[in-house]
């Protein structure tokens, strides 16, 4: 069996550096906001081309506490609109809706799956006051045009850079377009922790010291709380895997951009619609997903073939359970066409050339049986 993604392997090969990482932590009796958290966050943001960079729990948690903040700031107040992607992963709507703001669903292009500047401004509400682009499969959005709308329309923009890590436009990385971006360090990331974590991305001071206090209980000295925060802190063992991993990021997004280019030339089949290419280095190829109308039935012959994909994502945002009473009758119709037909196929480094001709060969001799 192929399987869609191989961690374990890609572990075990730094697993003498992973340890030496973790075992420094353990011997240095400072587990929570020391010094290996302090060096990852100037790293990152180093890496990113940003001033600064904060370390949080999680992905959502780095969306959420921007959003927090600037409440603080005066920049917005509890029922302000924010345009999110309607074909997202909802981790990007919780962040809104858990901060007091409210969502307003934005169809994306139908080839790249991304919202564009202009789709964003047929979007605004007199209400609006944040754009939400996120950097999905691993491609930034039109950033120039969105940041110019941003200007002319006096709003704030903050991107959901989650599956971009290491990618770039116009030979600007994701982490330094928008006022402020999130990061995930999810395992499954193309920069993963061995647990959850996350970060925020900023040149503005002030915004990335309140993250800060806010990430740690709404506290800048203990015991004395400023704000009511949350708790969400990268802990020094994941910094320390993350300082291990990230001198590898390049290299790993080198290598799934070479795979992504065997997918792109050697996938024939008319049934299968391939992703948007890209320019090298553009997009970091989180996710290498295909479209088709046979999804369901292309899984479960892939499949049967020994090769494992994963559906991103199988119900969009506005029909979850979870946004029933607020999108209930509202239609994205684009949205929807996407998460019925979007299939990710296995894409990751360490993935062989000879598993890749096989996955292709397979997806070559794909025929419906409703055809």
């Amino acid at each position: 069996m192929i399987p869609y993604l191989d961690l374990k392997s890609l572990h075990l090969e730094m697993k003498a550096d992973l340890e030496k990482a973790i075992s420094r932590v353990l011997t240095s009796g400072w587990y929570i906001q020391g010094e290996a958290c302090e060096a990852f966050e100037k790293e990152w943001a180093a890496y990113c081309g940003v001033a600064y960079s904060v370390g949080c729990g999680n992905g959502l948690d780095a969306l959420r506490l921007v959003l927090e903040a600037w409440k603080i700031q005066g920049r917005v107040e509890v029922g302000d609109h924010v345009l999110v992607p309607s074909n997202t992963y909802i981790a990007t709507w919780l962040a809104v809706t858990q901060a007091g703001l409210v969502p307003v669903p934005v169809e994306p292009d139908e080839v790249s799956c991304l919202v564009t500047a202009e789709q964003f401004q047929k979007a605004l509400t007199p209400r609006t006051k944040i754009l939400l682009p996120v950097y999905l499969y691993g491609r930034i959005s039109d950033m120039e045009d969105i940041m110019e709308l941003a200007r002319q329309k006096q709003l704030l923009v903050l991107s959901d850079a989650a599956q971009a890590h290491g990618a770039s436009r116009k030979n600007k990385k994701a982490g330094a377009w928008a006022h402020a971006e999130a990061f995930s360090f999810y395992p499954g990331k193309n920069l993963g922790a061995l647990g959850d974590g996350g970060a925020v991305c900023s040149d503005d001071p002030d915004l990335i010291r309140l993250v800060k206090i806010l990430g740690n209980y709404g506290s800048e000295k203990k015991y004395h709380n400023l704000y009511q925060g949350l708790n969400s802190r990268l802990d020094e063992l994941q910094a320390a895997i993350l300082r291990v991993k990230l001198p590898f990021l390049d290299a790993w997004n080198q290598e799934r951009s070479r795979l992504a280019s065997l997918y792109l030339t050697g996938i024939s089949n008319p049934l299968i619609t391939l992703p948007l290419k890209a320019e090298a280095g553009v997009s970091v190829w989180h996710i290498f997903q295909v479209q088709s109308l046979y999804r369901d039935e292309l899984q479960a012959y892939l499949q049967g073939r020994g090769i494992s994909t994963v559906i991103h994502y199988p119900i969009p945002p506005f029909l979850q359970p979870a946004y029933q009473q607020e999108f209930s009758g509202k239609k994205f119709p684009l949205s929807e066409k996407i998460h019925a037909q979007t299939l990710s196929l296995p894409l990751y480094p360490g993935l062989s050339d000879s598993d890749v001709a096989e996955i292709i060969h397979a997806l070559n001799d794909f025929i419906p049986k409703e055809k």
